[in-house]
């Protein structure tokens, strides 16, 4: 229980820190780890230039190696609403497959539908440019199990999910899909 529990807060603190790099460092007056105060000795930062009128260019996302947790991730960005094609349950298993499944099920019955469209985009409106323009992932990887972090912006507003995928007979599946925004998991839905 020791091991697991070490396990658990080593993922977690290597997420988070993964994580918070996918939004750049604080601004230069912000204190430093340490909790010491800013230099006061130092000269004060400039005043806020006017916002530009384009976006900043971010620096290129790296290649993602085919096999991968990421590589099993992408497609949801490329193709949104792919986590509902009853065709994609060979990159899943319980209990994100469970869930999938009874949402098949419902939805096949006609008493509507359980689960957003958009899950992959933390339900949010999709801006394939804006999801394109400023999507970001990292992954950690921890024998047989895995968690891909996302992060994108839409109309301003910051979106991060966390994905966690299981090797199965040398393959990485997805578990689950965590909105670390919305507090949400796909493994909590209930599609009776």
């Amino acid at each position: 229980m020791a091991r697991l529990m070490a396990l658990v807060i080593v993922c977690v603190l290597t997420c988070a820190a993964a994580a918070q790099g996918l939004f750049g460092s604080p601004p230069p007056n912000a204190p430093s780890a340490g909790g010491q105060p800013p230099d006061s000795t130092a000269t004060p930062p400039a005043a806020t230039p006017a916002p530009q009128e384009k976006p900043v260019e971010l620096p290129p996302a790296a290649p993602v190696l085919p096999g991968s947790p990421t590589a099993v991730v992408k497609p949801f960005y490329e193709h949104p609403g792919l986590e509902l094609d009853p065709a994609q349950r060979k990159n899943f298993i319980d209990p994100a497959k469970t869930v999938l499944d009874k949402s098949d099920a419902l939805r096949a019955s006609g008493e509507g539908e359980c689960l957003d469209p958009n899950m992959a985009l933390d339900n949010a409106d999709y801006d394939k440019l804006a999801v394109d323009r400023s999507l970001r992932s990292v992954e950690a990887v921890n024998d047989d199990e895995a968690k891909v972090v996302v992060a994108f912006v839409v109309e301003g507003h910051q979106h991060r999910l966390e994905w966690k995928l299981k090797k199965v007979a040398g393959d990485w599946k997805i578990s689950d899909l965590l909105s670390v925004t919305g507090e949400w998991a796909l493994s909590q839905y209930q599609c009776e």
